[in-house]
């Protein structure tokens, strides 16, 4: 059952039917999870093996732009080290499987963790799994220095497997130190050559996963002051929250400098849910800060603050210019005041129709209805319709705007 709703033959390159055997590969990845709770983990293990295979096989042929598919076999791979962990197969036979996945050359899309499998290996299938490792490392060939534009494509072929191999070798290194709890492997193996902020992120990481707590928050650290780059900002994401996790004390000081250093409503808004209570301390500094971008002084008023008055007055004070972040002002402002939202609602409208396209159409159409529903009964009024009047001259040459304004019931 579970191999008929992953093998195929039909055309995968389809996006659309891509789409749907990535769904039904779900079905399959939900009937293993339903047998690993009542089958023999011994007799699933290789029916999972099998399962990953071929969904391999499906994706080497499909238009997975969406994701389905690898989400699909990702979650095969995570139950693969479930049912492993059941199963204790032979160490020497789950090495070999992990080596031929990884190194086979039937795909490079996908990456297993020995970490999942350390347990089940034990010290002798880990010692295994280092010699194999070691045996491709000895057969790979001599880094070129640059690449050869030039070569047989044999060459260049081989070079490429042999680049990939050097990858998947490092990045075992990497998880086979966190195994090992090596404190200097691990800052080894994961600060590479130090030129990137990631690499210094990466080493907190390990090192955290091993409980080294207080060097993980100083390689966040170090990462975070790396430079202004969306790197460090991600690692300084990422101190912030090992120190709300294990330095609650230290959390606010911390999301306070990064903001000043990062100012967005993001980080606005982080610093706001970490001061609690103590927010209003920080309020005015942040809103002076966020001043300086009308968007995120506008999207943190709106979104986060939740104050759609405040917004309004900061939208307008500091001439906000994004028309999605003004039209969703304008439909936080409606309640608070009808007919204050029509000169905002009317800007949209002519910002739709700069350009000839369907969707614009039909939000023009949309607002314009909008319009006339505030504005009925009052003597703004005849001032919308006038404006749609306009609007139907001006655009007479449009007639799919004018089928929309018909649709949207428009005078």
């Amino acid at each position: 059952m579970v191999l008929g709703l992953i093998r195929t033959r039909a055309d995968l390159h389809r996006w659309g039917a891509a789409n749907a055997h990535g769904r039904q590969m779900h079905e399959a990845v939900a009937q293993l999870r339903e047998a690993a709770e009542a089958m023999d983990p011994a007799t699933l293990l290789p029916l999972t093996e099998k399962a990953i295979a071929s969904a391999v096989r499906v994706i080497l042929r499909a238009d997975d732009s969406s994701g389905i598919i690898g989400d699909a076999i990702r979650d095969m791979l995570e139950l693969h080290a479930k049912v492993v962990a059941k199963a204790r197969p032979p160490a020497s036979k789950l090495v070999l499987w992990m080596i031929k996945f990884q190194f086979d050359g039937s795909q490079d899309f996908f990456t297993i963790d020995v970490a999942d499998y350390a347990e089940a290996l034990g010290p002798d299938g880990s010692a295994f799994y280092r010699a194999k490792l070691a045996e491709i490392a000895d057969g790979l060939g001599s880094e070129p220095v640059e690449p050869a534009r030039f070569a047989d494509p044999k060459i260049l072929q081989q070079a490429a497997q042999d680049g990939h191999a050097r990858l998947l070798l490092e990045y075992n290194a990497r998880r086979l130190a966190v195994v090992d709890r090596d404190v200097e492997a691990i800052i080894a193996t994961h600060t590479r050559d130090r030129k990137v902020a990631a690499w210094l992120q990466d080493t907190a990481q390990a090192l955290a996963e091993i409980g080294e707590v207080d060097l993980a928050i100083d390689w966040a650290r170090q990462a975070a002051d790396f430079d202004g780059g969306h790197q460090s900002l991600s690692a300084a994401q990422y101190w912030c929250e090992l120190l709300a996790k294990h330095r609650p004390d230290a959390e606010i000081a911390t999301r306070l400098e990064v903001f000043r250093r990062w100012p967005s409503s993001s980080t606005a808004q982080q610093l706001r849910r970490a001061a609690d209570q103590a927010w209003p301390d920080h309020r005015d500094e942040v809103l002076d800060t966020l001043a300086r971008s009308p968007y995120d002084a506008v999207v943190f008023a709106l979104h986060h603050l939740e104050d759609p008055e405040l917004a309004w007055t900061l939208a307008h004070d500091l001439k906000l210019t994004d028309a999605r972040t003004w039209s969703d002002l304008a439909d936080a402002y409606e309640p608070v005041d009808p007919l204050g939202t029509l000169p905002v609602l009317r800007k949209l409208v002519l910002t739709d129709l700069r350009d000839a396209d369907a969707r614009a159409y039909k939000n023009a159409a949309r607002r314009l209805g909008r319009m006339r529903a505030l504005a009925v009964g009052t003597d703004q009024a005849a001032e919308v319709d006038e404006l749609i009047k306009a609007l139907r001259e001006e655009h007479r040459r449009r007639p799919r705007l004018q089928r929309e304004f018909d649709q949207a019931g428009l005078p």
